[in-house]
């Protein structure tokens, strides 16, 4: 008989904890083939995407089959609650040579969320090491539950554009977020990371799934204030 796989007690409290939780999971491979056949042909539609698509099923409705996996959604239920909704996904490609770097920030800087309540999926669909850019995380910086503040960057060479002031964050407290193809990880919305550049001859793609609880409303008012601010 199949049995499902679940986050243990000590995984559920490193969430909690430290802000960030790595499953005992893989993706299977024939699946991790079909997202890399997927995003190709959304590059070669919209290549400006090359380096960060924000909003996967916007193009393509195909990807959602990656989102709605059975283990990854009883994962985001133990961490939010049985009553939550799949609101976005998106894809960090960060190509070798020159893929782009993502500054240091919450998540929850840029999202429309009230109450601000998410869990991130984050897919790794490449090996994700220090040499092509993984993701780093500061350990337990969530937990005042209030974001921090962000300036505007317009440095062009970035995914995201909102960045945390540096006496918001001590750089020498973060991890780096190494996983194997496959494997995910998954973090709170007010949780400080951030990556570095690729200049690696390895890509470094990762497809990310968010998850709000029903308690919390996507503010379409708010989204479009935000959108004006940055634009």
């Amino acid at each position: 008989m199949f049995e499902a796989i679940m986050l243990n007690e000590k995984q559920i409290n490193e969430y909690v904890d430290n802000g960030y939780v790595i499953p005992d999971f893989k993706m299977d491979e024939k699946d991790l083939l079909e997202i890399e056949i997927l995003h190709d042909n959304l590059i070669q539609k919209y290549p400006k995407y090359l380096n960060y698509c924000p909003a996967l099923l916007q193009y393509d409705e195909k990807f959602l089959k990656y989102c709605l996996n059975e283990t990854i959604l009883d994962f985001v239920q133990q961490l939010i609650g049985h009553n939550f909704a799949l609101w976005n996904s998106s894809f960090f490609a960060k190509p070798a040579l020159n893929g782009h770097a993502t500054p240091w920030h919450q998540d929850g800087q840029y999202w429309p969320i009230r109450p601000l309540a998410t869990c991130t999926v984050w897919l790794a669909i490449d090996d994700a090491t220090e040499e092509n850019g993984c993701l780093r995380f500061i350990r337990g910086s969530h937990k005042d539950k209030k974001l921090k503040k962000h300036e505007f960057n317009k440095n062009k060479n970035l995914t995201l554009h909102q960045e945390l002031l540096k006496t918001e964050y001590n750089e020498n407290d973060s991890v780096s977020l190494i996983l194997k193809r496959g494997q995910i990880s998954l973090h709170d919305v007010y949780l400080v990371h951030g990556s570095e550049a690729n200049f690696s001859p390895n890509p470094r793609r990762g497809m990310t799934m968010r998850f709000m609880p029903t308690t919390s409303v996507f503010d379409h008012e708010l989204a479009r204030e935000k959108y004006n601010n940055l634009n």
